[in-house]
């Protein structure tokens, strides 16, 4: 990879932390990329607001940069047509990033949607899967904590890049189900996996399943056992579809994995004053949705953000089948 792309390394041994690392990029990146400095220059006029519903309250952002993402066309012929943007070589000429251990490449999201937006992706070209990614995640979660999160958007629910391999971050506390007193409030049916519950959350119109684990090899045994059951389950081997979030704690990680059933509500394809331009990834799953368009922020409310939930989210029955074929 061309060195001029690496503003530094992590792990290094000047690098005290790879939050102080990302921070540092951020700052350096804004004096000199034009995109990104307008990118966060728009956060200051995004305009957010809560809806309160029966049973959880949901956060809504209009935010128009947003529109190219909430926009993109992911059909596999568009993206065989156009240049891989998360490729280094074609990178814009202003943009460096961090090199995580040697294998990724920390990127700062040109359309942030919070202070501290990064997009994590893989320095070679390879399709979006968690499956061998996994212990990437993991040590993702713990480098970056305790300021940052992470989030993984499957092929087909919410990656606008489903080529090429790659995660999220956000600050901590930026995404309401990101959250363990939430997820406490919530709990319900749950099995056990080598002594770590494994819970499926009630009452929040998605179909969710949450683990805590105090070890690596545990939180990555649990995750792939889910994704095996929900394979099995739903008679397929391709990566079911998932929206992951994970971020670490003294006492060790907390993972969400959310069970989609399609990536776009039937809203979303509509014409003229029907048309909802929402398009549910990691983070609006995950409580905060995303309106590119005024119109959508200001006409939601809480019954079309349950209904887009439930349309978007894997049916809760199968979702108990799922929970219970994890043993």
């Amino acid at each position: 990879m061309n060195s001029e792309r690496v503003f530094a390394d992590f792990p290094d041994r000047g690098e005290p932390s790879l939050p102080a690392t990302v921070g540092r990029l951020l700052e350096s990146q804004r004096k000199v990329w034009p995109d990104l400095r307008r990118g966060m220059d728009a956060l200051s006029s995004v305009q957010t607001r809560t809806i309160v519903g029966k049973h959880y309250p949901t956060l809504v952002q209009f935010n128009p940069i947003r529109i190219t993402s909430t926009g993109a066309k992911v059909d596999p012929q568009t993206i065989a047509r156009r240049k891989c943007f998360l490729c280094v070589e074609n990178l814009p000429d202003p943009q460096q990033g961090v090199r995580y251990r040697d294998e990724y490449l920390i990127l700062c999201n040109p359309a942030p949607i919070f202070r501290g937006h990064y997009t994590i992706s893989h320095i070679d070209h390879r399709p979006q899967a968690i499956g061998d990614a996994i212990a990437t995640l993991l040590a993702l979660a713990r480098d970056l904590s305790p300021s940052y999160q992470v989030f993984y958007n499957g092929p087909r629910c919410g990656a606008s890049a489903p080529d090429h391999l790659h995660f999220q971050a956000s600050p901590t506390g930026s995404i309401p189900l990101a959250d363990r007193p939430f997820l406490e409030r919530h709990a319900n049916n749950s099995v056990q996996i080598n002594g770590i519950p494994v819970t499926l959350l009630h009452n929040t119109d998605r179909s969710v399943l949450a683990y805590r684990a105090p070890a690596a090899a545990e939180a990555t045994l649990v995750l792939e056992r889910i994704l095996r059951a929900a394979g099995q389950v739903l008679g397929t081997s391709e990566e079911p579809l998932v929206n992951i979030l994970a971020w670490w704690s003294d006492d060790g990680w907390d993972l969400v994995v959310v069970l989609r059933s399609k990536h776009r509500p039937d809203a979303y394809f509509r014409e003229d004053s029907e048309k909802l331009l929402i398009s549910p990834a990691a983070v609006d799953m995950g409580g905060l949705v995303i309106t590119p368009r005024e119109e959508d922020f200001s006409r939601l409310d809480a019954q079309t953000i349950q209904a887009i939930y439930r349309e978007v989210s894997l049916e809760s029955s199968l979702a108990t089948t799922i929970l219970e074929a994890v043993r």
